[in-house]
């Protein structure tokens, strides 16, 4: 008994230029993905987000599906906007040059990172380390 393929990536409004994409997302998946983007596109906005904290895959497909997303928005004359990728899908737009060239990255800074203009206090009694 086989079970059936993981259905496609699933997509939520929440506002008329964010597009929430979540689930696995295969290269069957773009034509849909790139018609989403252009019927967002074309309600007057210069910019469409893709909220990718969703995603749960992070190969050569989504990578694909990434690029042809920034394509669509380039012929539909709007910037892209990716948000909240995954690590490892991070790691791959980054190796195939996608991140730099090709999308602007909103990423939620470091748990571990202070807030800029933050220094630790020193009590005058303390030893240097």
């Amino acid at each position: 008994m086989s079970s059936p393929p993981p259905a496609g990536p699933s997509y939520v409004a929440t506002s008329a230029n964010l597009m929430v994409i979540t689930g696995p997302v295969r290269p069957d998946d773009v034509p849909a993905l790139c018609a989403e983007l252009r019927h967002r596109a074309g309600n007057g906005h210069t910019e469409v987000v893709c909220d990718l904290r969703g995603v749960t895959t992070a190969d050569l497909a989504t990578v694909d599906a990434v690029a042809r997303l920034r394509l669509a928005a380039r012929r539909a004359g709007v910037g892209l906007r990716l948000r909240g990728p995954t690590p490892a899908l991070w790691a791959l737009l980054c190796l195939v040059g996608l991140a730099e060239l090709c999308v602007e990255v909103e990423r939620d800074p470091e748990q571990r990172e202070p807030p800029l203009g933050v220094e630790e206090a020193v009590e005058s009694g303390d030893p240097a380390r």
